[in-house]
């Protein structure tokens, strides 16, 4: 018999995770993550409020941040990651470097946030002209638009579902019917914002209908904290996750500006 299994088990890479306090997504987050590593997550503390500018302020705070990475250093994680879309991009570019900057600090190791792992995967797509699908209310919405144009990048469209509750109750076909109606061909990626909006599935199918990378929050959180480990995120037929060379051509007339 072999037995070999019992000097185990093997050593696991460990990835940080700070979530905000209504995450109902975790086993979205593990379907990116190769067996090699382990998340270890924690909450920002409850606040009695809907999903708002203020509330993305709040969950955002910098001894928010402190104390949520100081308690996972206790499990040693080699880099942490902020997964709030809007709790990351609300201070605008600067806000989001200097929660960065918290963390990093806080923990000793190095940091990102949803939002700046989101401009990391549009520069590796080489997508500067994007339309953007959020859940939010419209001045969420708008402050995203805002951080996207701190950091050079264009908004063809937007669509969102005016929602401050119960994101991650949202269906796939809500999210696909979004998507259809807010790309344009001007478009270089479809990016489909909110952590607590399920995407894992749709991806795939949205890529190959729109012919165009689509990028979620969460899937671009890991893809960035998993990369700066150098573990490759694992998904299938998702255009970021390929080698550049592995990547379908763009339609003519249509590449990414670089």
């Amino acid at each position: 018999m072999d037995v070999a299994f019992l000097g185990g088990p093997l050593p696991q890479h460990g990835v940080g995770v700070v979530a905000p306090f209504d995450f109902a997504l975790d086993r979205e987050l593990w379907r990116w993550v190769p067996d090699e590593v382990s998340l270890r997550l924690t909450r920002t503390p409850f606040v009695p409020a809907g999903v708002s500018l203020d509330l993305a302020r709040l969950v955002s705070e910098h001894h928010t941040l402190r104390e949520a990475v100081r308690a996972l250093s206790a499990s040693q994680p080699s880099v942490v990651a902020y997964a709030c879309a809007s709790g990351s991009f609300v201070g605008g570019v600067l806000g989001e470097r200097a929660m960065c900057e918290v963390m990093s600090a806080a923990g000793e190791v190095p940091s990102l946030t949803t939002s700046g792992a989101l401009i990391e995967a549009l520069q590796e797509l080489g997508a500067r002209r994007i339309a953007v699908l959020t859940p939010y209310t419209e001045s969420v919405t708008r402050a995203l638009e805002d951080f996207l144009a701190q950091a050079d990048v264009a908004v063809t469209g937007r669509a969102f579902l005016g929602l401050t509750r119960h994101i991650w109750k949202v269906p796939y076909r809500e999210v696909a019917d979004m998507a259809r109606r807010v790309v344009s061909a001007d478009a270089d990626a479809l990016f489909v914002s909110c952590t607590n909006l399920p995407t894992y599935d749709v991806i795939p199918q949205l890529e190959a209908e729109l012919r165009m990378p689509v990028v979620s929050a969460n899937q671009v959180t890991m893809w960035s904290a998993l990369r700066a480990i150098g573990v490759r995120a694992v998904g299938p037929y998702q255009a970021l996750l390929m080698d550049a060379a592995a990547r379908p051509a763009e339609p003519e007339g249509q590449e990414g500006v670089t």
